[in-house]
């Protein structure tokens, strides 16, 4: 007899699970490792809902892709405003409904479909005890002796490395070819991921690495270290947003919803600099921290739309492939 409160508290427990509801988000890998924002993110939306929030890491556009209606999928977070496009147009998504006027982004920002949460430019990273004469434009970056050792990412493997021949484009249009057979001597190689190419940036393998403008922070918070700087071109840098969006056949559609609406607030955004290492996108710089505040930005911001970036994209790499195959 004594086993039936012990069973009988294993039946409420069992019942009470199965009552939470479950909020299944899909994310990078980064987003929802143990050092990215995905752990705060999730403490803290379920301190709201009272609810279960659930990562599915991996890629996000191909998996949405392959599983098309049928994904488990309520909110899907992570997205390059370079591949929104095809994302879009996939049909998957839902209007968020949400009021954006509170973003901070540099450039106007339309989107009934997809939310920002993040920014940074892209750019190249230096040691500046090393490097006291960074270059201050591309042409200088291409001009710059042949002994200046680079590393940058395969524009068809890494989001970076996209955004990098993107910015090329803008910058040099029709004359990109000639651009990147200018930069080729100095590249000592091109990795399929961030990671490796920044791992040989800081194990002093090479002079200067292809980042973003936030990067310097982390070395500035997380390290206490000045060393690490962003060349700050004249032609101005290519920026880059991560968004996300709610699935259309969301079977948590008020779960989602409350949930994009918490990509906006000051409590999601706050997490952003020291955990995603860029800059929120809906909070203004005087609530950034302070080794954010410090960074130099561009004044100049080089942006395509997404329909203009699927126009150039092909073009664009292969214009890059041409150019160091040679």
């Amino acid at each position: 007899m004594k086993a039936l409160p012990f069973v009988a508290g294993l039946m409420l427990a069992s019942a009470a699970a199965a009552e939470t509801p479950v909020l299944t988000v899909y994310a990078p890998d980064y987003f929802a490792s143990e050092w990215g924002p995905g752990p705060g993110i999730e403490a803290a939306f379920e301190e709201r809902c009272g609810c279960d929030l659930e990562y599915k890491t991996g890629e996000l556009l191909p998996r949405l892709l392959l599983e098309g209606a049928n994904t488990e999928a309520d909110v899907a977070i992570g997205f390059n405003s370079d591949i929104t496009k095809k994302a879009r147009e996939s049909g998957l998504f839902a209007p968020h409904g949400l009021d954006t006027s509170a973003l901070t982004l540099p450039i106007e920002w339309n989107d009934d479909t997809f939310v920002p949460f993040n920014y940074s430019h892209t750019a190249f990273i230096y040691d500046n005890t090393k490097i006291t004469d960074a270059p201050t434009s591309f042409d200088a970056l291409l001009n710059a002796p042949d002994d200046l050792r680079l590393v940058l990412q395969d524009p068809r493997s890494s989001i970076s490395g996209l955004a990098l021949v993107l910015w090329v484009q803008q910058v040099y249009g029709e004359k990109s070819e000639e651009a990147w057979a200018k930069l080729a001597p100095k590249i000592v190689t091109v990795t399929k991921g961030w990671s490796e190419s920044y791992g040989m940036f800081t194990d002093g393998e090479v002079d200067m690495v292809l980042s973003y403008t936030t990067s310097p922070a982390y070395h500035i918070i997380a390290e206490e270290d000045l060393t690490k700087s962003a060349a700050i071109f004249d032609e101005g840098h290519y920026f880059m947003v991560e968004s996300a969006a709610k699935l259309k056949n969301s079977d948590q559609s008020d779960l989602a919803d409350q949930f994009m609406a918490f990509i906006l607030s000051e409590e999601f955004q706050t997490m952003i600099p020291t955990s995603n290492w860029s800059f929120p996108a809906a909070l203004a710089d005087d609530k950034w921290p302070e080794g954010f505040k410090a960074l130099p930005v561009p004044e100049k911001v080089l942006f395509y739309s997404e329909d203009e970036a699927a126009a150039v994209r092909n073009e664009a790499i292969e214009a890059w492939r041409r150019a160091l195959s040679q």
